[in-house]
C-alpha cells in the first residue's frame, strides 16, 4: 500500500478513494474566468484542480482563487523554482514539479522545504516530451527506465532534504510505455502514484487512449490519483476519470448507462432516448443503473438488473424500476419524459 499524502484535505494513497483531477485552460491570472471553470470542473466531480504558473502574475491569483473556490488547488511549475515559492505563499495546496525543467539540487530543495513549512505535498511529474537528456536512451531515445529514473532523481533529493510529501507521476503519449514504467516505478518505493497518458488528443481518441492506459494499471492496484488529458473542455476530463472509474468497479457517480447496441430487432431510437435520458440526468450524483434496451434478447436480464430501465418494443417501451415493471407499453414518445420522471420522484426532485 501506498503512504497517504493530503492535497488541502483530499487524502491520495493509503488505501483511499482514486482521487479525480483535471486541470484549467484558462489563464490562470485572469482569476473570473478561471474560478468559473474551476467551478464547472467540481460540478462535475473533479477532486483536486490544477493551474498553470507560467508568470509571477498567474502564482499570485491563486491568492484570489483560493478565496473563491473550495476544491483543492494544484500549482503547475516549470522551468523557474520562484514560482513554486510564489504559489506556496499565495496559499496553494499542492506542487507540480516537473525534474526535466528544473534541474538545480538546491533550487529544489528550497521548494521542499518551504512546502515543508506549509504542510504542501509536492508531485513529481516526469513526461516523456521533457525528460532530462541525462535519463534518454543511448541513442536519444525515451525508455520506461529512464523515465523511472528521472522521477527517482528528485524523489532522492526531496527525500534526503526531509520532505517525504511525495506523489510521482510517470507519463507518456505511448500507452505501452506509460504502463511499463509505472509498474516499474511501483517496485521502488510506497509513493502515491498519479496516473494519466499525457497528450492523449481530443475528446474520442484521447478518451479511448486514456482507458486503456490507465484501465490497465488501476486493474493492476497501480494509481491512487489520475487525470485524463484531453484537448478542449476539461469537464469532459472528468466526465472520462469517472467512466474509467465505474467501468471497474472503483468508484461510481451519477447514472452508469447499459444501452443496447441495437440491431435489426430494435423497434426504438435507442441512441436518441439515450442522449436525453442522459440529458434529464446529467446533474445526479447519487450512483443509479440505467439500462436502456432495444428488445427483449439481453433486455429482460439487463432491465431486472438494473436501478430503472426501458425495454424496448415496436414503437412503445416498458419502464422497470428495481427489477419491476412499473409501467408497461409507454408510448416512444413519452419513454423520456416519463423515466426520468420516474428517477427524479425516487431520488426526491421533481420532473
Amino acid at each position: 500500500m501506498t503512504r497517504t499524502v493530503s492535497a488541502g484535505g483530499v487524502a491520495i494513497g493509503g488505501g483511499n478513494p482514486v482521487v479525480v483531477q483535471s486541470m484549467t485552460n484558462t489563464p490562470t491570472a485572469d482569476v473570473r474566468a478561471t474560478v468559473e471553470q474551476v467551478r464547472r470542473l467540481q460540478a462535475s466531480g473533479c477532486e483536486v484542480v490544477r493551474v498553470a504558473v507560467p508568470d509571477r502574475p498567474a502564482a499570485e491569483a491563486i491568492r484570489e482563487l483560493k478565496r473563491e473556490v473550495t476544491v483543492p488547488l494544484v500549482a503547475d511549475i516549470h522551468y523557474d523554482h520562484r514560482l513554486a515559492l510564489a504559489a506556496l505563499a499565495a496559499g496553494v495546496d499542492k506542487l507540480r514539479l516537473n525534474p526535466g525543467n528544473i534541474r538545480d539540487p538546491e533550487k529544489i530543495v528550497a521548494i521542499a522545504r518551504a512546502a515543508g513549512e506549509r504542510g504542501v505535498p509536492i508531485r513529481v511529474g516526469v513526461n516523456a516530451g521533457s525528460v532530462d537528456r541525462r535519463f534518454l536512451g543511448p541513442r536519444g531515445e525515451v525508455t520506461a527506465e529512464g523515465l523511472v529514473d528521472a522521477a527517482l532523481w528528485e524523489v532522492e533529493l526531496l527525500e534526503r532534504a526531509g520532505f517525504r510529501e511525495v506523489v510521482v507521476a510517470i507519463k507518456a503519449h505511448d500507452v505501452p510505455l506509460t504502463v511499463e514504467a509505472n509498474r516499474l516505478l511501483r517496485r521502488e518505493g510506497d509513493w502515491p502514484v498519479h496516473l494519466g497518458v499525457t497528450e492523449a488528443g481530443t475528446e474520442w481518441e484521447g478518451a479511448i487512449r486514456s482507458a486503456v492506459g490507465i484501465g490497465i494499471l488501476l486493474a493492476e492496484g497501480i494509481g491512487d490519483t489520475l487525470r485524463v488529458s484531453l484537448a478542449g473542455d476539461p469537464v469532459r476530463e472528468v466526465e472520462a476519470a469517472w467512466e474509467i472509474l465505474a467501468a471497474l468497479g472503483l468508484r461510481r457517480r451519477g447514472p452508469s448507462y447499459v444501452v443496447c447496441p441495437t440491431c435489426g430487432r430494435t423497434g426504438i431510437d435507442v441512441p436518441g432516448i439515450t442522449r436525453a435520458v442522459r440529458a434529464g440526468l446529467a446533474h445526479l450524483v447519487q450512483p443509479l443503473t440505467v439500462a436502456i434496451m432495444g428488445c427483449p434478447v439481453n433486455g429482460v436480464g439487463e432491465a431486472e438488473r438494473a436501478d430503472f430501465a426501458i425495454l424496448g418494443g415496436k414503437g412503445f417501451g416498458t419502464l422497470y424500476a428495481h427489477g419491476q415493471v412499473v409501467q408497461p407499453k409507454v408510448p416512444e414518445e413519452r419513454l423520456v419524459a416519463e423515466l426520468v420522471a420516474l428517477v427524479l420522484q425516487e431520488v426526491g426532485e421533481h420532473a
